[in-house]
């Protein structure tokens, strides 16, 4: 594998071209009209514009990637994650082309990518699930004659697909029907399939997901979990490895159940099982994505890997030469997602030029990152400009250095979720480590939020006030 063409954008570009020039191995961009000054155009050793900015005429289009790919005579394709990552049409495409996909095969894609197949798949494994349907349903009164059976309050989620879309949480009998409808035609516009299933909705859950990796030779390994439970509308902002209330005997079971469901489809490379944990620490099968996360660099930071590294050996064909046994869970990392996103107003995108772009940087600090200072923020793509990563020998090192790194960070021409992210390092409920993925509707408020801003905000002025009356004493000193 002499040449790979990263078939995305941003951050996650430039991370997997990295790994890619540390392995010797040459790297291909591609990038919208929008995108032809971005750092990942300049970062990789050949690049080419595939289109106009709409995704869909660009990063979407399997068919222009394909031909840059033959073109300039690509071995594989790192997909990164969103756009055609989960496409298993897209990795057929390049199967056919004599192209590897550096991902799973597409029938494990497809499996996956509904969650009433993935059910149907890891039946087999006797791998807990939460009560409900088992088959696609689009009938409002058979699905309220169900809902009635498993009993309020149920979860309506799309089986297409994720990201909150399609998602609605019933409380009741009385607003089951509007609930459906909504999220039946939410369902159709982001997936162009209205099927909806129903489970009973897990009260007080904690989002757990296990890192898994397998090469094509029957060898399946976990790289532990990942605390995913500060969420936003029903997504993530910020992730952590490993859990602060995973036991190492219940850790061993998720870890196995993932490896589990991982073989239910005979998956090649990296993977993540999600689950929902409960109260009482039952956990249950929720998803399974198909690629590399967005938040794994902790998992790399606790397990000392390189991910891409290993997708990519994987991919070539080589084996997987780690055992289980060789992984041990070393230190705390944390990752705050820092998106173009307005805190005080829904963590609406926020538009505008960074004309202000300052990372922080120290030891123990990782920031994956895509933009630089005087770019504008592009209106077509997900707003996330980088991702801010902690490592510490304890959780609360990894807080303390977090805070730090959040307040050496600076933006301006944009509003930010660092601001948000310190609410949540600062707040004494994410630092117990007793806390659910009902975290921001428990805790978060924008007039809270402003409070606080304004606290600290006095505070700072009043420090610097009485550090410029020393000053001003010091001056005076006759001599």
């Amino acid at each position: 594998m002499k040449k790979i063409l990263v078939a995305n954008r941003g951050e996650i570009a430039i991370r997997v071209m990295r790994t890619a020039k540390n392995m010797g191995i040459k790297t291909v961009a591609v990038f919208s009209e929008a995108d032809r000054n971005s750092p990942h155009v300049k970062y990789a050793d050949q690049a080419v514009c595939i289109g106009p900015a709409p995704s869909n005429e660009s990063y979407l289009r399997g068919d222009k990637i394909i031909d840059v790919a033959k073109s300039l005579k690509v071995d594989a394709i790192h997909p990164g994650y969103g756009f055609l990552s989960e496409n298993a049409d897209f990795a057929e495409l390049c199967e056919a082309n004599s192209i590897t996909f550096i991902g799973p095969r597409s029938k494990a894609i497809k499996v996956m990518g509904s969650k009433l197949a993935a059910k149907e798949t890891v039946k087999a494994y006797n791998i807990p699930m939460v009560p409900g349907t088992d088959e696609a349903i689009t009938d409002i009164a058979e699905a309220k004659t169900i809902a009635k059976e498993i009993g309020f309050p149920i979860l309506i989620k799309a089986s297409a697909g994720g990201g909150g879309k399609g998602m609605r949480i019933v409380e009741n009998e009385a607003e089951f029907e509007s609930q459906m409808n909504r999220a039946i035609s939410e369902a159709k516009n982001a997936f162009g399939d209205g099927s909806v299933f129903i489970e009973k909705y897990v009260a007080s859950p904690r989002h757990i997901e296990i890192q898994v990796m397998a090469d094509m030779h029957g060898h399946v390994i976990h790289l532990f979990e990942r605390e995913c439970s500060v969420q936003r509308r029903h997504q993530k902002v910020v992730e952590e490895a490993p859990s602060a209330v995973l036991t190492p005997e219940l850790r061993e079971k998720m870890g196995q159940a993932a490896i589990n469901v991982a073989r239910s489809c005979d998956y090649i490379g990296a993977g993540t099982v999600e689950f929902l944990l409960d109260e009482n620490k039952n956990f249950y099968f929720l998803e399974m994505n198909t690629r590399l996360q967005v938040e794994h660099p902790v998992s790399e930071w606790i397990a000392g890997v390189d991910l891409v590294e290993l997708q990519i050996k994987v991919a070539r064909g080589e084996h997987l030469d780690i055992k289980q046994e060789d992984l041990k869970i070393n230190g705390h990392a944390l990752e705050l997602r820092v998106y173009a996103e307005d805190p005080m107003n829904d963590f609406l995108p926020s538009v505008g030029n960074l004309e202000i772009y300052k990372i922080p940087k120290g030891k123990n600090i990782r920031v994956d990152n895509g933009f630089e200072e005087g770019m504008d923020i592009p209106i077509y793509y997900d707003p996330m400009l980088s991702k801010l990563i902690t490592y510490g020998k304890t959780r609360e090192e990894a807080i303390e250095l977090m805070i730090e790194a959040i307040n050496d960070y600076h933006i301006q021409g944009v509003e930010t979720t660092l601001s948000f992210g310190r609410f949540v390092f600062e707040h004494e409920t994410f630092r117990s480590g007793d806390f659910d993925t009902h975290f921001v509707k428990k805790y978060y408020s924008p007039s809270l939020f402003e409070t606080q801003k304004q606290s600290e905000a006095e505070i700072a002025a009043k420090i610097a006030l009485m550090r410029f009356l020393e000053d001003q004493k010091v001056l005076r000193i006759p001599y």
